[in-house]
């Protein structure tokens, strides 16, 4: 009974998502489903991104935490539309969720959505929320054994940030393990390795993501 409960949950949720979708892709919209364990930087790659992109992309963000709007008024400071989600001690985001937001958002004047997911290694991973791919980060301060540990979240992502190589010389981590475990997990992960504190590996992440978005708006 317990696996039949939690597999209409997520039932459910798909058939909330899949609508989700269909809109956004009437509006000819790209969106990501960002996701990490607290403190791996997504709100700094977001930040960095926004900037990046700025003169070639309109980006909106909506932020989801247990608590708090502290991230979303950091995103505010860049000029993007922001909406605000507090789950109130839910792990995740869902597809309900994300639906709620829509009067916060003139999806016409945007060409990306970023939905920046609650902190966890594993519950955003299960739920959809109508997104073109997700994407995850992983900071080096994390350590190398983060794929064998938590392998949904490697093989449901399209892309992999390894962040904070700068800090490398300092902790006990090793890129190159974490890219085999993690190609072992999803051979057809991207990798990005970037700082967001130095801005290495930033430009090739801006090029990837304007070159995907403009595909999309053209196929």
């Amino acid at each position: 009974m317990k696996i039949s409960v939690v597999k209409n949950i997520l039932e459910a949720n798909d058939r909330i998502a899949q609508q989700n979708r269909a809109f956004f892709d009437e509006k000819n919209l790209m969106v990501i489903n960002l996701m990490s364990s607290p403190g791996a930087g997504k709100t700094s790659l977001l930040e960095k991104t926004i900037h990046g992109v700025k003169d070639v992309m309109r980006v909106g963000v909506i932020e989801g935490d247990v608590q708090s709007t502290r991230d979303a008024e950091r995103i505010a400071k860049s000029g993007v539309p922001v909406a605000q989600i507090n789950t109130g001690g839910a792990c995740h985001l869902d597809g309900n969720m994300i639906r709620e937001t829509f009067e916060s958002f003139n999806f016409d004047d945007l060409d990306l959505l970023v939905v920046e997911n609650v902190g966890n290694l594993v519950c955003p991973a299960e739920f959809k929320v109508g997104e073109d791919f997700k994407a995850m980060i992983l900071s080096v301060t994390e350590g190398d054994d983060k794929p064998c540990k938590y392998p949904l979240m490697f093989r449901e992502s399209k892309l992999l940030f390894i962040n904070k190589i700068d800090l490398l010389p300092y902790v006990d981590c090793s890129v190159q393990s974490i890219r085999e475990e993690a190609l072992n997990i999803n051979p057809a992960l991207i990798f990005f390795e970037i700082s967001c504190k130095t801005g290495e590996g930033l430009d090739a992440w801006y090029r990837w993501l304007k070159e995907t978005v403009d595909a999309g708006k053209s196929s």
